[in-house]
C-alpha cells in the first residue's frame, strides 16, 4: 500500500524498475488540463474533492481517498464501515497545490478495504460554499469503466506530485497480505507512485474525470505481502511485477448514492460491499 510514510524515504528509490507487459496503444483525444485543483493532503495519505454527476451544488462536499487511509485503521477483510462519526480534516489545494482551506469531515459515509480500498468522507461545508469562497470545483467521479490505454494523471495532494503514465490493463485480483481487490487497474511503469500517494485521485486526461483511485505498488517483489501486492488470474496463476503500482477503480460508487449525496447501498445498480 502507498500509505505508511515510515517507508516513504525509502519507497522514493522506487522507480518502476518492473518489467511491464506491452501496453495498448493510448487513446488519441484532446487532453484536459490536470492540476492540483480539488485535490486535499491528509495526515498521512492524499485525496480528492469529489462529486457525481448527479450531485447538487448545495449537496454536502464529499472527499475520497483509500480504505487503508481511515484514521481508525485498517478495516479488517469482509469489513465495511458506515456512519461512523468523524472530525479528520483536509488540506483544500489550488491549482498549484498552495493549501487554500481547511476543511472537516464530520462523517465517515462508507469505507472499505473489500474488493475494493475506499474511504467517502462528508465535510461540513458544500460544494457552493468551497466554490464561492476559493474558486474550486470538485472532481467529478466517471460513471463508466475505464479503457486500457488511457492517458492517466495520478494527482498527490500529499506531495504535490503529479504522475503522468496510461493504464496498462486491469487485474481480476490483486492480493496484498489479507485483503483481496477485484478489477484493479496497472499503471505502466512511468507512474512510480509512493508512500503518501494513497487516496490520490486517477484522471482520465481526456475528460477531466476520476476514473480511480490510486491505493497500491509491489515495492520489493515478494509475492502477495503487504506493500507487495499480486496478481492473480481467473485460473488462480500469480503474477509478481516489482516496481508496478495500482489503483481501484471508482465508475461503481455514484450509483451508491442518491439525492443529496445520501449512501444507499440498496439503490439500483449498486454493487460496492456492503456490511
Amino acid at each position: 500500500m502507498n500509505k505508511p510514510l515510515v517507508a516513504a524515504l525509502a519507497s522514493l528509490a522506487i522507480t518502476g524498475i518492473g518489467t511491464a507487459p506491452a501496453v495498448a496503444a493510448p487513446r488519441q483525444a484532446a487532453a484536459v488540463t490536470v492540476n492540483f485543483a480539488g485535490t486535499v493532503s491528509l495526515s498521512n495519505c492524499s485525496g480528492s474533492v469529489i462529486r457525481f454527476p448527479n450531485s447538487a451544488d448545495s449537496d454536502p462536499a464529499l472527499v475520497l481517498t483509500n480504505g487503508h487511509c481511515l484514521e481508525t485503521g485498517f478495516p479488517d477483510p469482509g469489513e465495511v464501515i458506515t456512519g461512523q462519526s468523524s472530525s479528520r480534516t483536509f488540506g483544500l489545494l489550488n491549482s498549484s497545490g498552495t493549501k487554500v482551506a481547511t476543511l472537516r469531515a464530520n462523517q465517515v459515509v462508507y469505507s472499505t478495504m473489500t474488493d475494493t480500498d475506499v474511504t467517502i468522507y462528508r465535510t461540513t461545508t458544500t460544494y457552493a460554499a468551497i466554490k464561492n469562497s476559493y474558486g474550486i470545483s470538485p472532481l467529478t467521479v466517471s460513471s463508466t469503466h475505464p479503457v486500457a490505454g488511457t492517458a492517466i494523471k495520478v494527482v498527490s495532494g500529499y506531495w504535490k506530485t503529479i504522475y503522468s503514465c496510461n493504464i496498462d490493463g486491469f487485474v481480476y485480483r490483486l492480493k496484498e497480505g489479507d485483503w483481496t481487490w477485484k478489477d484493479s487497474v496497472r499503471y505502466t511503469s512511468a507512474c512510480n507512485t509512493i508512500g503518501g500517494t494513497s487516496g490520490s485521485p486517477v484522471i482520465d486526461t481526456s475528460t477531466g474525470q476520476v476514473v480511480a483511485v490510486n491505493n497500491t505498488g509491489n515495492e520489493d517483489g515478494e509475492r502477495c505481502t503487504v506493500d507487495n501486492p499480486c496478481e492473480v488470474d481467473a485460473n488462480g496463476t500469480v503474477t509478481v511485477r516489482q516496481g508496478i503500482n495500482y489503483a481501484e477503480e471508482t465508475y461503481n460508487i455514484p450509483a451508491c448514492f442518491t439525492t443529496g449525496n445520501v449512501l444507499n447501498l440498496s439503490a439500483s445498480g449498486c454493487t460496492l460491499p456492503k456490511p
